[in-house]
C-alpha cells in the first residue's frame, strides 16, 4: 500500500510540475515576441477577451478533468494534458491499449498501461509529424488543395473515431444508443458545444443508460456498497 501511495504521489508531483512548465513555456512565447518586437497588446482589450472566454474554458477544464482522469488514470491524464491532443489521438491510443491488454482503468495495471501506451504515443506523434513536415509539406498542401482529395482531408478525424467507436459498438451496441442519440441532440441544439463538454454529457448519458439497461446488477452492487459502509 505504501508503495502505490509513494508512487501516485511522484505521479502528482511531477505531473504539476511539468503541466506548470508547459504553461510557462507557452505563454513565454507571445511574452517573447511582445520582448523583441517591443510592442505589447493593449490591456483593455485583453481584459474584454479574457472576461469573454475565461468561463468557458474554465467549465471545459473542469469537466475535461473529471471526464477523462476516470479514463486514463493519473499518469496518463497528467501526460496527455502536457502533450495535447487528448481527445483524437491520446484517449483512444490509452482506450484501445488497455482493452488489448484486457485490463481496466482504475486498476494499477490500468495505471501502467495507460501511461507506457501515451507516452509512446506522444513519441511516436512528434517523429511522424517531424518528418511528415520534412518530407511532405509541399505535397500535402497541393493535395490539400486540390477539389479531389479535400473531402478526404476534412473526413480524417471522423474516419479515425469512426474505426475506433466500431469496435465498442459492436461489443456494447445497447449501451451506444443512448450516447449517441444525447450527442447528436446536443449538436442539433448547440452545433459549437466543446468537445469537452459533448464528451461530459454523453458520458453521464452512458452511466445512466448502463444502470438502467443493467439494473439488475448495478443497484444490489449499490445497495451492498453503502450497506458495508453502514
Amino acid at each position: 500500500m505504501s508503495d502505490n501511495r509513494n508512487y501516485f504521489d511522484r505521479v502528482h508531483v511531477w505531473g504539476t510540475v511539468w503541466n506548470y512548465a508547459a504553461l510557462m513555456m507557452m505563454l513565454s512565447v507571445p511574452v517573447c515576441m511582445s520582448l523583441i518586437m517591443k510592442t505589447w497588446p493593449s490591456l483593455g482589450v485583453m481584459g474584454k477577451v479574457i472576461a469573454t472566454l475565461a468561463p468557458l474554458y474554465w467549465v471545459t477544464g473542469i469537466i475535461e478533468v473529471v471526464t477523462y482522469v476516470p479514463m486514463l488514470g493519473a499518469g496518463g491524464t497528467y501526460l496527455s494534458f502536457v502533450t495535447g491532443n487528448i481527445s483524437n489521438l491520446k484517449l483512444p491510443c490509452g482506450l484501445n491499449a488497455m482493452e488489448n491488454a484486457k485490463v481496466r482503468a482504475n486498476t494499477e495495471e490500468g495505471e501502467v498501461i495507460s501511461t507506457i501506451s501515451i507516452a509512446v504515443s506522444s513519441l511516436t506523434t512528434t517523429i511522424v509529424i517531424a518528418v511528415g513536415v520534412l518530407a511532405f509539406a509541399g505535397v500535402f498542401s497541393t493535395a490539400s488543395s486540390n477539389p479531389t482529395f479535400a473531402a478526404a482531408f476534412n473526413n480524417v478525424l471522423p474516419a479515425l473515431f469512426g474505426a475506433l467507436g466500431a469496435s465498442y459498438f459492436a461489443k456494447h451496441w445497447r449501451l451506444g444508443i443512448a450516447p449517441v442519440i444525447a450527442g447528436v441532440l446536443v449538436l442539433l441544439i448547440s452545433p459549437a458545444t466543446g468537445v469537452g463538454i459533448l464528451m461530459f454529457v454523453t458520458i453521464v448519458v452512458s452511466l445512466v443508460a448502463a444502470a438502467i439497461i443493467y439494473h439488475d446488477m448495478f443497484f444490489p452492487m449499490i445497495k451492498n456498497i453503502f450497506g458495508k459502509k453502514k
